[in-house]
């Protein structure tokens, strides 16, 4: 029997991210090890403790996931090698007995307080809402007496002998959350056809123009971006980063020549990893920019290098 693959995630049991985690396919051969925070569960990763980790990166509500770009822009080197969409709907826990009424704080992570605010404003408008590491941790501090509910999955009440005392909560129906799954850096993922690539790119210099000639590398190679975020750096005011997502695959010709001009043009270009995309869109490639044309554009150079043309 093969030894099962230990994936470290945003702890405690309990958290949408350890339901991520147990989505997947191979679930039944991953042992989920819970970690305090995102940057500790990427450290398991990079210390060899643990195979890979899975992080939240996207909120369909609320945008990037900051802890876990920042993580991947900054600390040692990881690699994406798996996306997975999670659909995201909330509960009200308490502990047993406890009506409406007597909820006067609920406690959640930041992320999922604005995908509910509306619903608190209706039900709880006098409601002290408190932060937690997650929301399963809101959970565990429910059951502790420290928060009189807490906004978290349905499924993590049985975990902390909870109630349900409303479900369904969300301001906006269909909201999803994006996570990644990272590991150690290696060769990336084979290409699909229906793949993501991911970068960090900074400024070299800040000239007027600087962040237009970055997209031009991508635009002038017909590569689409999915996404793209400025992020600080931290190291003084008014520095910035860019985190990119675009269509495609590093092995494909357009994708690795916006690359090799970042590379070039660009200051501290990052690869994340080119990995399948969970909503198994199809790439738009315009007219002169598939791997056949590019093949086609460098022999024709090299017969007129050789004097053949």
């Amino acid at each position: 029997m093969s030894q099962a693959l230990r994936y470290a995630y945003l702890g405690p049991v309990g958290t949408f991210t350890e339901a991520a985690l147990l989505s997947l396919p191979e679930a039944d051969r991953i042992e989920g090890v819970p970690c305090a925070s995102v940057p500790a569960a990427f450290d398991a990763v990079r210390s060899g403790e643990c195979d890979a980790a899975i992080a939240a990166m996207e909120s369909s509500i609320e945008g990037a996931v900051t802890a876990t770009i920042d993580e991947l822009a900054s600390g040692e080197p990881l690699m994406i090698v798996r996306e997975l969409l999670l659909p995201i709907s909330f509960a009200l826990l308490v502990r047993p007995g406890t009506d409406l009424a007597a909820v006067k704080t609920v406690a959640s992570h930041p992320v999922a307080m604005p995908q509910c605010r509306r619903w608190l404003g209706q039900q709880l408008p006098d409601t002290r809402w408190e932060a937690a590491a997650s929301n399963a941790e809101a959970a565990r501090q429910v059951r502790d007496g420290v928060y009189d509910a807490a906004l978290a999955g349905a499924f993590t009440a049985a975990r902390y002998d909870l109630e349900v005392l409303a479900d369904g909560i969300h301001d906006n129906a269909g909201a999803q959350t994006r996570f990644v799954v990272v590991t150690r850096p290696g060769s990336p993922t084979e290409p699909t056809g229906l793949d993501k690539t991911s970068v960090t790119v900074g400024l070299r210099d800040n000239h007027p123009g600087e962040l237009m000639e970055i997209l031009e590398e991508f635009a002038g190679r017909g590569v689409n971006l999915c996404r793209i975020e400025s992020r600080p750096t931290g190291k003084a005011m008014g520095k910035y980063y860019f985190f990119i997502d675009c269509e495609g695959h590093i092995f494909d010709e357009r994708v690795g020549e916006a690359l090799l001009g970042l590379r070039r043009n660009s200051a501290n270009l990052r690869f994340l990893g080119s990995y399948p995309r969970a909503d198994r869109q199809p790439p738009l490639i315009r007219p002169g920019t598939t791997d056949a044309e590019f093949a086609s554009a460098r022999d024709w150079l090299a017969a007129v290098r050789d004097g053949n043309q």
